[in-house]
């Protein structure tokens, strides 16, 4: 697999075109993003086996969401079909690209654990969390994370539908990350502005005016983090990988 250097810019339109692809279909888009929450949410809620069973599950249920963008994208029919394009055929070889994932997920655990010299906690028990504490360990979780991030971010689709073995996807998952670090970064940035910085002053102005106006507005800026902001983000990793990948990008 060869995977494209892209400039900055890119990231910032990651996030355009992965707005058009939710403009396509914005009911289908929302229903996978919302079926791919609960059932993480679900899976990791499983006594004893559910933070082990996710990780297994994750690279399947990337895939399903990714089918439904794609298949919105290619503007055919969107049936059960069209979302277990290549689930079949590579079962095995996500199961095994999901026990790749959980063992990146327990190094993240161990390596987190190392750094900080104790388990990764943001309060003891009857503890209020500590500001300072709670940014330190974020930063840390981030800086751990980071290359199992990079590594799987592009490894699920790679193994679905361009046949790469679990080993090699996740190679070629981190090296095109690496290569094209500038487009994530700004992609990041992008999207910290429209989750994060547009909604906090949004909410500052409106204490200003009144606190009814802050609690409504609330609302409203969780629903549409939910609905609208949640979906093209999953959207994105679809739209990303079309672009590194084969120079593609819905709209772009």
């Amino acid at each position: 697999m060869q995977a494209r250097r892209l400039p900055a810019r890119r990231g910032l339109f990651w996030l355009i075109n992965s707005f058009r692809v939710f403009r396509a279909n914005p009911p289908l888009v929302t229903a996978l993003t919302m079926a791919y929450m609960f059932l993480i949410v679900s899976i990791n809620l499983l006594p004893y086996v559910g933070p082990f069973l996710l990780p297994l599950a994750l690279p399947t249920l990337v895939v399903i969401l990714a089918n439904g963008c794609r298949a919105i994208q290619r503007g055919g029919g969107v049936g059960s079909v069209a979302l277990t394009f290549g689930l079949r055929k590579r079962r095995v070889e996500l199961v095994r690209l999901g026990g790749l994932h959980l063992l990146g997920s327990i190094a993240i655990l161990v390596a987190i654990s190392l750094v900080g010299g104790e388990p990764l906690s943001l309060a003891t028990r009857g503890e209020p969390v500590d500001p300072d504490t709670m940014i330190a360990t974020m930063i840390k979780f981030m800086v751990v994370a980071l290359p199992v991030i990079a590594a799987f971010w592009f490894a699920p689709l790679l193994t679905a539908w361009d046949d790469v073995l679990p080993t090699k996807s996740v190679f070629f998952s981190f090296v095109a990350s690496w290569r094209n670090w500038r487009a994530f970064v700004v992609y990041s940035l992008s999207a910290g502005f429209v989750a994060v910085v547009v909604p906090s002053l949004l909410l500052i102005a409106a204490g200003a005016i009144s606190d009814a106006l802050v609690n409504f507005l609330s609302i409203v800026i969780k629903m549409v983090l939910l609905f609208v902001v949640a979906p093209i983000m999953m959207a994105s990793v679809y739209v990303s990988y079309q672009d590194v990948f084969h120079g593609e990008s819905a709209g772009g």
